[in-house]
Order: structure tokens, then C-alpha cells, then sequence
């Protein structure tokens, strides 16, 4: 038989959100399961009741503690993340999710969300902005329950999600922060080096972000005195691809983001103790003079012999010439000192085999009849007449 959970769920998955809230409460009547509180929670945020989406989520969190489900605690601190973006406290939203992060780093959605409230905690004005001030809990006190089945009816709309009012902002100078109050943070992925540093009011026309392959450069004059900070990375942790690096001032921080040359090279520091050499481009190879290439002999070089300098060319075709008359020399000595068998051997066998064979012993010599054996490799041809 179906269970109210079980219904709940499957109107969940056809986004059927009031009649999920309708299903859940009642199986949340029988137990607290965290699942099902999770789900309710989802739920809520989906047809705009933030307030009661947040209420689920706290107490997801407290039951999952409870029971010790760790990754039920994750999509808890992400549901309470996404309830209280819907209702406008960016700060807060932004501490849930890295609450989540700590403890499931791959909780699904996470990244996403990560980004939207980044983007929406600078839009509002940063460390300033009221909405941005941080006031929750990272273990919440006992909130109430929703017992009570709240949804919306289908024929009535589901009310707008409830944030704080829109205020025009207009844009003020931020103030520079102190330079002894300037701090650093910096976090990896497997492709990147992120760092950033929490300063506000940089002015961005004088500030200097330089990126090499082996350090890091910052320096930008503090407004408020005549002094400058500087941040240097030299050498760095390992080589990075200066191209593919990037940074962006904003009114509250500079943002570096250092693309690996090794991605999943896991960075220990931002530093490093062994010197980084840049890569320089070679230096095409010199080209050889005309004069050279166009000489009609090979250049003399140089030397302490009492002769003169040698052309090295002439010497090698020396060499091969001397190699060929030494042969020479050899057969025709054997011919001319050899007995009248021996020479007889030597011509029967030569001419048979065309140059082929070449035998001294008459006794195997005379009654055989050689045949063309050409060396491995070439052909035996005969030529017309």
C-alpha cells in the first residue's frame, strides 16, 4: 500500500508542490523523519513560503543530528541556505552553504548556489549592506512546527516569496580599509588557486596585479594614508599558466584566480621553496652564409700540422680510394704467386658464377659447375646481347 510519504514524493517528482506539502504533513504527523522534513522544506521554497521552508530546515538539521546523518545534515544546511536567500538575508544564506561545503563539499546544487548568493551578497553592497549582516546559528534553537496542512489551494495563488523590500542603493565610495586590517584569504580546486584579498576602496587605475609563471605581484596605494600594500608570492607553491590567469577588482576585495600548469597537483601553500624558471622562447637557429652553402670545396680548417691545414673532404675520398686498391692489390698477388691448380680454380669458378664466387681448391673446383649466388638484397640479371 502507498504511504503518505510515498505520495508526497511522487508529486514531488511531477512538481506537483501543494500536493507534496499535503502528503508530507501527514506522514510527518507519524514520524520526524529528517527526509521527509527536508522534502516538505523543498516544497515550501518552491511555492514561495520561505519562512515556513526555513522552519523544516531547522528542524531537518536538528533530527539528522540526532540520528547522526551526516549527509542529511548537508541538505539540511543547504535547504536553510536556500530558504533564507528566498527571504533576503544573503549573509546568513552565505554561512549555511558553507556549512554544507564542509561537511559534502559535493551536495548537489552547492556550486550553483554558492555563486548565486556570492553575486547577490556584492550586488546588495557587500559587508555593509544590513541584509548581509550574519545572525544564524550553525545549530539552531528548537523552532516550531508546522503541524498544520498550509498549502496553498490550487485555484488560489501561491503568495510571492517573501524578501526584504527592494531599497535603490546608490552607489557610495567605499572606505578604504586600514592597511594593518587588510587580510588574505585563498582556497584550491583541482584546476585552480583562488586568492583573495579583503580590502576595500582599491582604486582600480592605480592598483598592479602581476602574474608570472612563477610568482605573484600585488601592490595598490591606501586612500586614507601615504602608504602602499604590497603582496608578494615568490616563488610560488608550482608553476602556473600565466594566460589563462585572471583578477577582478571589486569595491570589497581583489579576486586572483591562478590556473595550474599541474591540475591536481594539490597545493600544500602558496609557496614554494624551489626557484620557478620562466619559460623563455628559442632563439631561431643562425642561418648558414651563402658563401657556405654556395662554395664550390669545403672550407679548410685550421691546424698545427707541419703540412699545412687539410680539406677533410679530399682525405674521406682518399681513404675510399686507398680501401678498393688494397683489394685490388690482394687478388692480384694471390693470382701471381699461386700454383697452376689454384689458378685454374680461380678463373673456373670467377666466370661461372659472374663474378659471384671466387674458390682456390681445384679438387672441388673442377667437376662442379657454379651458379650466379648474388649477395642478399639484389637481383642476378642477365644482359641482352
Amino acid at each position: 500500500m502507498t504511504t503518505e510519504a510515498g505520495r508526497g514524493q511522487e508529486a514531488m517528482k511531477v512538481s506537483d508542490y501543494p500536493t507534496a506539502i499535503q502528503h508530507l504533513t501527514a506522514a510527518l504527523r507519524t514520524s520526524k523523519s529528517p527526509l521527509w522534513l527536508i522534502q516538505r522544506s523543498t516544497a515550501y521554497q518552491r511555492t514561495g513560503q520561505h519562512d515556513l521552508s526555513l522552519i523544516d530546515a531547522d528542524n531537518a538539521l536538528l533530527a539528522s543530528m540526532d540520528r547522526g546523518k551526516r549527509d542529511l545534515i548537508a541538505t539540511s544546511y543547504f535547504r536553510r541556505a536556500v530558504a533564507l536567500h528566498g527571504l533576503g538575508r544573503f549573509g546568513d544564506a552565505r554561512l549555511c552553504l558553507t556549512w554544507c561545503h564542509k561537511r559534502n563539499d559535493k551536495e548537489k546544487g552547492l556550486t550553483i548556489w554558492m555563486a548565486k548568493v556570492k553575486g547577490d551578497y556584492e550586488k546588495a553592497g557587500g559587508d555593509d549592506a544590513e541584509c548581509n549582516k550574519t545572525t544564524v546559528k550553525e545549530v539552531p534553537d528548537k523552532p516550531e512546527e508546522v503541524t498544520a496542512d498550509v498549502a496553498p489551494k490550487e485555484e488560489e495563488k501561491a503568495p510571492v516569496a517573501k524578501k526584504a523590500p527592494a531599497v535603490a542603493v546608490t552607489p557610495v565610495a567605499q572606505k578604504p580599509t586600514p592597511k594593518e586590517k587588510i587580510r588574505t584569504e585563498w582556497y584550491q580546486s583541482t584546476a585552480t588557486v583562488t586568492i583573495e584579498v579583503f580590502a576595500k576602496g582599491v582604486p582600480k587605475e592605480n592598483a598592479e596585479v602581476k602574474i608570472e609563471e612563477g610568482s605573484l605581484d600585488v601592490s595598490f596605494p591606501i586612500a586614507s594614508s601615504d602608504s602602499t600594500y604590497d603582496y608578494t608570492l615568490s616563488p610560488l607553491f608550482s608553476k602556473i599558466d600565466a594566460s589563462k590567469s585572471t583578477f577582478r577588482i571589486t569595491p570589497h576585495k581583489i579576486e586572483i584566480v591562478l590556473h595550474k600548469s599541474l591540475p591536481g597537483l594539490k597545493w600544500s601553500s602558496l609557496e614554494g621553496t624551489e626557484p620557478i624558471p620562466s619559460t623563455t622562447t628559442e632563439e631561431p637557429a643562425a642561418k648558414i652564409p651563402d658563401a657556405v652553402l654556395k662554395a664550390d670545396k669545403a672550407p679548410s680548417y685550421p691546424t698545427s700540422s707541419k703540412s699545412g691545414p687539410k680539406n677533410w673532404d679530399t682525405v674521406l675520398q682518399d681513404e675510399k680510394e686507398d680501401e678498393g686498391e688494397e683489394v685490388d692489390d690482394f687478388f692480384k698477388k694471390l693470382y701471381k704467386n699461386a700454383d697452376p691448380d689454384t689458378r685454374r680454380a680461380m678463373m673456373k669458378s670467377y666466370q661461372e658464377s659472374n663474378g659471384t664466387s671466387l674458390s682456390t681448391v681445384w679438387s672441388d673446383v673442377g667437376s662442379k659447375t657454379f651458379e650466379t649466388t648474388p649477395p642478399d638484397g639484389m637481383e642476378a640479371k642477365k644482359w641482352n646481347s
